[in-house]
């Protein structure tokens, strides 16, 4: 902030406000007064530039006309960046904590203590001073990037701007990698709005979400009489997308036959439909998504090599949520901000839920997040959101995901001194134990992860592969990798 922010004192007692005035001015703020809310509504919309913003409104709970109550919901409507503390009379706490439930962030009882007004006052300009930086920052991402739906300050995330700015004009191919929920989509479309193409469609693919038998008539389109059912012709996903962006996400799930398939398109853009001989030309810019490392499954066999370095020409890595903590309350401000909007609410915040934000590990990343405001939201019954109003693993700690309550603690030690981790017992290199390819060490860590949750689950595939954070389909084929037998 280039300037301090300045002090509204809001009291129908013109002693009293001056003094308070007077004893804020001591402390180097700005200050000015008002008699009641109606008076301090119109003193807060008519400020001269040269007098700089009102930060802080400290105010008195009964007044004349408009009081105390409602002049912090009226600035809640008008002035949300403007951070209320409240005075009240003593034996009127109930007032008070009236006024905090609305977004006051503090109350003082009279008399008043000067180093109570100034410890109160601070904190308040604080908190002035934060929320105004975040909505300069949303600001600031939604002129540059076309969509405010890309928030984020930490370094990690700045870089990923600087990337999407850099590749957005070109043609190139672009891999995005990232844990699921890391908001992958979101810089897929951000890329295609700061194209030249962006007046074209952006069509999106998913590899996971679609079954094997299915995928290659979906991306590539069928003649009738292709295969049983194909009663029409069907126009794919490359070819909507012609003229625009294509967003292709899980990648990594995609079928053999797929992957060759694809390859083509990525070198010549020219495929056949499924049926077809007759040989399809389309102009479209390719951005691909993975919650995998190819790189892992080309050393496996699982992924084709030249389709990856064919794909991997620009790759932008998305940094999971736990990485960038800093991120957490920026976030979580965007979306209830979004939600109130959506559902026509008026809720905040409050302390207890928001360090329960920034304590949580966030297996699910941004869109775990992103859920657990909505439900805040709708569930919510007070203006202002508690730790009781966010979901139950978030209000305890713990991720959605208890990999060691499925495969036993972790942290043991065995009687050789090899270590338990998630379950698995990892031999002591100082006991002569030789290390094999990282590959084939996670298979069998893996099978039993995987085993584990199938029985925790009674076999259930969906709820299973919810849990693993996984597609169901990657979840078939390790079943299948694995000759995973559901016993009976």
């Amino acid at each position: 902030m280039s300037q301090q922010p300045r002090i509204l004192i809001v009291d129908d007692d013109p002693v009293v406000a001056e003094s308070l005035a007077d004893a804020l001015t001591h402390e180097g703020y700005t200050t000015a007064t008002a008699g009641d809310g109606d008076e301090a509504m119109e003193v807060l919309s008519h400020v001269s530039p040269e007098g700089g913003e009102f930060g802080v409104v400290v105010t008195d709970v009964h007044m004349p006309r408009c009081d105390g109550i409602e002049l912090i919901k009226r600035m809640r409507q008008k002035h949300a960046s403007v951070t209320p503390v409240v005075i009240t009379g003593f034996g009127k706490i109930d007032e008070a904590v009236q006024a905090v439930k609305l977004g006051a962030i503090d109350y003082l009882t009279k008399p008043l203590v000067d180093q109570e007004l100034s410890i109160a006052v601070s904190k308040a300009v604080r908190q002035h001073v934060l929320l105004a930086e975040n909505q300069n920052l949303r600001s600031q991402l939604a002129r540059r990037y076309g969509m405010d739906s890309l928030v984020g300050a930490d370094h990690r995330m700045t870089k990923v701007y600087d990337l999407v700015e850099a590749v957005a004009e070109s043609k190139s191919t672009v891999l995005l990698e990232g844990e699921s929920g890391t908001g992958k989509s979101m810089v897929a479309r951000a890329i295609h709005t700061r194209s030249p193409r962006t007046a074209g469609p952006f069509i999106t693919f998913s590899c996971g979400a679609i079954p094997e038998t299915l995928l290659e008539s979906e991306l590539f389109g069928h003649v009738k009489g292709a295969f049983t059912g194909a009663d029409t012709d069907k126009t794919g996903k490359i070819t909507a997308a012609h003229g625009g962006t294509l967003f292709i996400d899980e990648i990594n799930s995609a079928t053999p036959a797929l992957q060759l398939k694809l390859l083509r398109v990525l070198q010549e853009r020219q495929f056949e439909p499924v049926g077809s001989t007759k040989t399809t030309s389309v102009d479209v810019r390719f951005v691909l998504a993975t919650n995998q490392s190819l790189m892992e499954q080309v050393r496996s066999g699982a992924f084709r090599e030249d389709l990856y370095y064919r794909i991997n020409v620009v790759t932008i890595s998305m940094p999971p949520l736990r990485e960038r903590a800093g991120d957490i309350s920026l976030l979580a401000d965007h979306f209830l901000a979004k939600y109130c909007k959506e559902m026509k609410k008026e809720r905040t915040l409050g302390q207890d839920a928001a360090a329960a934000l920034r304590q949580y590990a966030w297996p699910g990343n941004v869109r775990e997040l992103e859920n657990a405001m909505e439900r805040a939201v709708v569930l919510s019954r007070q203006p202002t959101i508690t730790v009781n109003d966010l979901p139950e693993t978030l209000r305890e700690g713990k991720p959605n995901l208890p990999i060691q309550s499925i495969n036993g603690a972790a942290g043991q030690s065995g009687a050789d001194g090899s270590d338990a981790v998630g379950g698995v017992m990892i031999p002591a290199l100082a006991n002569g134990w030789k290390p094999t390819p990282l590959v084939e060490a996670l298979l069998e860590p893996e099978r039993r992860i995987i085993l584990a949750a199938l029985e925790a689950n009674n076999w259930n595939r969906q709820e299973t592969a919810a849990q693993l954070n996984i597609n169901r389909t990657t979840l078939y084929k390790k079943i299948k990798q694995f000759k995973l037998d559901e016993p009976g």
